[in-house]
Order: C-alpha cells, then structure tokens, then sequence
C-alpha cells in the first residue's frame, strides 16, 4: 500500500492519497482548502488515478476542494449521512468566530455524485478494502477510516510519519484522534458525551501499533496515545474527560 500525506494550505488540514501502489488507481481522503495544485502534483508524480474521495467528516477544512477534485474526475463523494447536510450548508459547522474569518458568506457547491456511508461499511474500490467506523462527537457524523494489516510506504515530506514502511494497520482518524489531544466539541453538532463513548468504543479496542494518520498535525501510534494521551487516559478508567474547547 502507498499512502502520500501532505498538509492544507488552511489549518493545517492534512489531505491523504491511499493506493495499492504507484501507477494504480487511489482514492483521496479529505481534500481541505487550496490542495488541488499540490494533489495534482502528487497524483501525477506517483501516476495515480482517484476513483472516490473519501470524508472524515463536514467541516469546511477538510472538504472545501472535494466539489473540484471530484468534478473534474466524474467520480463520488462518500460522507455519513449525519454531516452529509454540511455538503449542502457548510456553515452549520462552523462557530460564529469562524463564520466571521470566512466574511460571513461562503460560495460552496455540493459534489455532484455523493454516497453515504454506514458504520461497520467495508468500502472496496482502487484494489482496497477501507472499514468506516462511526466516531461521533467532533460531529455527528465523524468517522474514521481503517486498513488492514498490509505493508505500507508513506510519502510526503510535510507530514511526519512513524516510518518510512510498516505492516502495521492504519487508522485515518480525522478529528476524532489527534498526537496529545482529540478534536473539540464545542462546534455546532459537536457532543462530548459522543466523544468519550467513541473514545472508549472505537479508539481504544484498537491495537497499540496501529498507526494513526489524523485530521491535523502528525502521525502517532495507539500505543503511543494510549500511554500519554490525557483523554483516552481518562476514557480507559471509565471516566468522562471534559474536552478540549478549542483548536481543530
């Protein structure tokens, strides 16, 4: 597997090219604000053919370019069916500060294609089998994105990977997971109590060495967050962490 990671010329959003291998075709994972010039590059540089974008979840950040990247390549749009409003009307997701940094008026056109996708869904396409685990609690309809047990060359030199290979599984986080920290949920449609139970449910149950690609910031390990992660520290003694009121 080839995995390339590059971050968003906004927020630091990290975007995610997921490939068999060079020359194959890919599909791209949370195209944020202006990645179309350095995608391109990227997916001319390993010869690769998007088939499908895939979303961690609505807010702007990561799916400000997924109208773009998938109308010039004819191809779909999968999101939850709890964020799959904020393709429509971004702005939902956004906080009031927020809503002023963009001047209070987003021009925004929803893909032409979309899918929605299920918790427990294996989605199979480009020769890869991806799991969809439903982590509400950022939003409603966050989730994260799972590999299998496969050995796996990252590229991209603005991102810091674990290693330059692995066989170990791969968990494309979004905002659920962060290096220290986890999303916040003090956003429109954010809940803490969702975020704790998908902390317990969902990130926890997941083995240490899994290698986990987040929304922002750089690659991490479950091990890693397990051992030194204040909320899924508190989240594995059954208590409920308040979380964080700002950042991604």
């Amino acid at each position: 597997m080839l995995v390339v990671g590059f971050p968003a010329e906004a927020f630091g959003t990290n975007c995610y090219i997921i490939a068999p291998a060079a020359g194959e075709q890919c599909v791209v994972v949370d195209p944020g604000i202006g990645v179309t010039d350095r995608l391109d590059d990227l997916l001319a540089e390993h010869r690769l053919q998007p088939v499908a974008v895939m979303l961690t979840h609505g807010h702007l950040d990561h799916t400000f370019s997924v109208t773009p990247v998938c109308g010039a390549r004819g191809i779909t749009a999968y999101i939850h069916p709890s964020d799959r409003e904020l393709l429509t009307d971004p702005a939902k997701g956004l906080s009031t500060d927020l809503k002023s940094l963009f001047g209070g008026k987003i021009s925004y056109s929803e893909p032409d294609d979309i899918a929605e996708m299920a918790d427990g869904q294996v989605l199979t396409m480009a020769g890869l089998s991806i799991l969809v685990d439903h982590a509400p609690g950022h939003t409603g309809g966050s989730v994260m994105f799972r590999t299998a047990d496969a050995q796996t060359t990252f590229h991209g030199r603005d991102v810091r990977w674990p290693a330059r290979a692995s066989e170990a599984p791969l968990c494309f986080s979004g905002d659920v997971l962060f290096e220290g920290s986890i999303g916040r949920t003090d956003l429109p449609g954010g809940d803490m109590d969702a975020m704790w139970a998908s902390l317990r449910d969902k990130v926890l149950p997941l083995a240490d060495e899994t290698i986990v690609l987040p929304g922002h910031g750089p690659a991490t390990t479950i091990g890693k967050e397990r051992a030194g992660n204040p909320y899924l520290y508190e989240a594995a003694k059954g208590a409920q962490p308040s979380g964080p009121n700002r950042g991604w």
